[in-house]
């Protein structure tokens, strides 16, 4: 029986098909070598590789939305995607859809990178911390139903407020889906208006376990809720993205719940305290005026009042006295001012000049006052104004 002949290229068309066919999503674990990023396309292209083989893989562009670390060599990953063959060489690869790290040494890489893209955005500003409210109307809680989060916390609440209101939000904290099951219930609660503060829980684990709380998408979830979100991931020592984001970061879920809300017996101590400084303090105060009145009546001025408005008299009759000295003492002053000014007046008046024999002449043509022999002529008329009347003459000569 004769075989088939195939053409390279026909032979690389149906292992890609059988491959395409038996290995269409495929987990493989391995190290990052010979990476290469494509700057015109944006696609990403290296090997993966464990001890004894590698394998080549394309991750495209439209694949790396909501990656959270940048890949670089010698990092461990897990690669999800689709085995196939690169016709052209006849190259099997993987089309990647999916690279999350692997090990601590790529998860503490993946953390440092999107830490220090996301402090640069501002996204850890102080400024955007929102303030706890003192009295929450009602707490929400994002975490698994599973575990003793839940419980931790509303024992803790019940020894320090017993009469709170919790909404739950189950949601789950471990594993690829966490992060988008996290951030809807965040915002979930900021859609609810009785949500005054929200609580984002989880108990201990690996670094691994706490990944979905080092995630882009958790992290900008709590940068743009209203509602100031308090984060309590794992234990005292354990730092993630979230605690850096939130408004506040409780150590561990039941540090979350003593910070939310106040200790209701301690409440009720400090307001007694406050009750009973406000009641000495009136009482004192009550006390100093009621001496300060006492010291007022007793004075001698109020039992016998006659005193204090025989002195009032005395006063206004001294300042009589002085106001009608003041007042002669004006008019005499102005009386003596005017008796000189009217001296000068008579004085000057024309009239008490030529009572005492003097005389004016003026120009008849004119009635220039002549001041000068020169200004008349021989033979023109002037009039002399006497002291009583006046009379015309002709001038028969001038000296």
């Amino acid at each position: 029986m004769e075989l088939p002949v195939l053409s390279v290229s026909e032979l690389n068309r149906k292992i890609k098909s059988l491959l395409e066919l038996e290995f269409e999503l495929v987990y493989v674990e391995g190290e990052i070598s010979n990476y290469h990023y494509h700057q015109s396309s944006g696609h990403v292209y290296f090997d993966l590789k464990d001890e004894r083989s590698k394998i080549r893989c394309a991750f495209f562009r439209s694949q790396q939305q909501g990656m959270d670390f940048k890949l670089e060599d010698g990092q461990k990953v897990l690669v999800v995607g689709s085995a196939s063959v690169y016709e052209p060489r006849g190259e099997y690869q993987i089309l990647v859809v999916n690279v999350s790290p692997k090990g601590i040494g790529s998860l503490l890489i993946a953390f440092e990178q999107l830490k220090k893209r996301l402090e640069a955005e501002g996204l850890f500003r102080l400024e955007h911390k929102r303030k706890l409210p003192f009295l929450p109307g009602r707490i929400g809680v994002v975490t698994s139903l599973g575990g003793a989060v839940i419980h931790d916390i509303t024992m803790t609440l019940d020894r320090r407020f017993p009469n709170y209101r919790l909404l739950i939000r189950p949601a789950s904290v471990q594993g690829d889906d966490a992060k988008f099951e996290i951030s809807q219930a965040i915002d979930e609660l900021n859609s609810m208006r009785d949500v005054d503060v929200i609580i984002l829980a989880r108990g201990g684990g690996s670094l691994e376990d706490l990944w979905p709380f080092n995630t882009e998408e958790v992290a900008r979830a709590i940068y743009n809720s209203r509602v100031p979100v308090i984060s309590a991931i794992g234990h005292e020592v354990d730092y993630s993205i979230s605690d850096f984001v939130a408004d506040f970061r409780a150590p561990t879920p039941s540090a979350a719940a003593e910070i939310v809300l106040p200790n209701k017996s301690e409440l009720r101590a400090h307001i007694h305290h406050l009750y009973s400084r406000l009641i000495s303090t009136i009482k004192l105060k009550e006390s100093t005026s009621r001496k300060h009145l006492e010291a007022i009546v007793s004075r001698s001025v109020l039992m016998r009042p006659q005193m204090l408005t025989a002195e009032v008299k005395m006063s206004i009759d001294l300042t009589t006295d002085r106001l009608n000295e003041a007042i002669k003492r004006y008019v005499s002053g102005y009386r003596e001012r005017y008796i000189d000014l009217r001296s000068r007046l008579r004085n000057l008046n024309p009239g008490e000049v030529l009572s005492r024999g003097y005389s004016i002449a003026s120009r008849l043509r004119d009635g220039k006052i002549v001041m000068d022999s020169a200004e008349v002529d021989l033979g023109e008329n002037v009039k002399i104004t006497l002291y009583r009347g006046g009379i015309v003459c002709e001038v028969n000569e001038r000296e």
